[in-house]
């Protein structure tokens, strides 16, 4: 997202390789061209002695002391992942130290745009808020939109996972081995309460942008580093390549915007680089499209892509989307394969069908033209196989400091 680079090109793996300024991205960008470039919350970049291009930042979160989740990179030795059953016991109604980060985080923002000095240059400002992310307990007022009795049990029922890297993957992240019926529903609920109380916060600093007179002559995105998977297939929080986790919300608005157009062609977080660096006539990477671009011609077929090499993984996974179907490659293991338009909710697995053989060669291709999987799933196996030796070995890292949610910065 800030460098407009896939995670195999500047080799960011996992949770304990955040960026660190190189490459340059679209903030240092925005800098040389003579714009204020603030960032407001979240960031998850190493730490603030690094130049990530951004000329101030209001109450940065960056990953825990510089080096973050520690626990995660003995992939083929895995730690047990104890702290997997607080998702379940830190549900309900109230606020959360997250909740309170958040309203900060959006009042910092607001004073910001508000400013005289918005109008006397150029700006950019990157907003980041933590919700709807766990403890998944939201503020009352907005758990009240959500009552117990009305909130539907998961759409897809918990399954047996035959994919022996997916069930891997579940067998880490046991989040439901510790819910009932009553938690889940509590934790469904609090979670489409802290999208309502993301989406307040959202809309008080768009206010505070008209009141600024700037919104005609500012462009706007917004959208989400990942989904939720909700108790889905018996799955909570991120991690796997389902749809739940992969697809995200992107609405874009401003100058040279189509205004009113639902664009269903492919885009790619990798695509807000470009989208930022084209307002001052700045070169983005390649990997990188505008989204105006995009919503102009949308019938260019370019893929989606996804891949993961993080904690509770046995192996690199790469997932593909293209037209109506779904393609995931999880290296030295057999493929998954959906046809999204039959299948939506990805039950069906094609796989290993020599029916749609062609449709699955074709994909296989498409993949292989992105990236290497087998150098990018051997950098990223070598890359952590020598930070878990810098940092004393497996047992030290079993022993490091551990948490579940990145804690909340002074």
């Amino acid at each position: 997202m800030a460098t407009g680079r896939w995670v195999h090109e500047v080799g960011s793996w996992d949770s304990a390789q955040a960026y660190a300024g190189e490459p340059t991205g679209w903030a240092h960008a925005m800098a040389e061209a003579g714009h204020d470039v603030a960032s407001f919350g979240k960031l998850h970049h190493r730490s603030g002695a690094d130049d990530d291009g951004f000329t101030e930042r209001h109450l940065p979160m960056f990953i825990v002391g510089g080096t973050g989740w520690l626990q995660g990179l003995p992939r083929r030795e895995p730690i047990p992942y104890d702290e997997a059953h607080e998702l379940a016991s830190d549900v309900g109604v109230g606020e959360t130290t997250y909740t309170r980060y958040d309203r900060r985080v959006t009042e910092a923002a607001c004073e910001w745009l508000g400013s005289p000095d918005r109008t006397a240059a150029p700006w950019t400002a990157f907003v980041s808020l933590v919700a709807p992310h766990y403890p998944l307990s939201a503020p009352e007022e907005f758990a009240a939109l959500y009552p117990l009795d009305e909130i539907p049990p998961p759409e897809i029922e918990p399954l047996e996972h035959t994919h022996v890297a997916v069930r891997a993957m579940q067998s880490f992240f046991n989040y439901d081995d510790y819910f009932d019926d009553a938690s889940r529903t509590q934790a469904r609920a609090a979670y489409f309460a802290l999208c309502s109380y993301m989406d307040h916060n959202v809309g008080l600093v768009l206010a505070a942008l008209d009141a600024s007179g700037q919104r005609d002559n500012t462009r706007i995105i917004y959208t989400s580093d990942h989904g939720e998977l909700l108790g889905n297939r018996g799955l909570w929080c991120k991690s796997f390549l389902y749809e739940d986790s992969v697809a995200v919300p992107m609405v874009v608005s401003g100058p040279g915007v189509p205004a009113g157009r639902t664009v269903e062609a492919n885009v790619n977080l990798v695509d807000i680089a470009a989208t930022v660096t084209e307002t001052v006539g700045a070169a983005s990477s390649t990997s990188s499209e505008s989204l105006v671009h995009r919503a102009l011609h949308p019938e260019s077929d370019r893929p989606a892509f996804s891949e993961y090499h993080d904690g509770g993984s046995i192996t690199g996974s790469f997932a593909i989307g293209s037209g109506e179907w779904k393609y995931i490659h999880h290296q030295d293991y057999a493929p998954e394969l959906y046809n999204l338009a039959e299948d939506p909710d990805e039950l069906i697995d094609l796989g290993g069908s020599s029916r749609v053989a062609a449709e699955r060669a074709a994909l296989a291709k498409t993949l292989n033209d992105l990236v290497d999987t087998t150098a990018a799933n051997n950098a990223a196996f070598a890359s952590q196989i020598a930070l878990i030796d810098q940092h004393g070995g497996r047992d030290a890292l079993a022993n490091a400091f551990r948490f579940n949610h990145t804690p909340i910065p002074d």
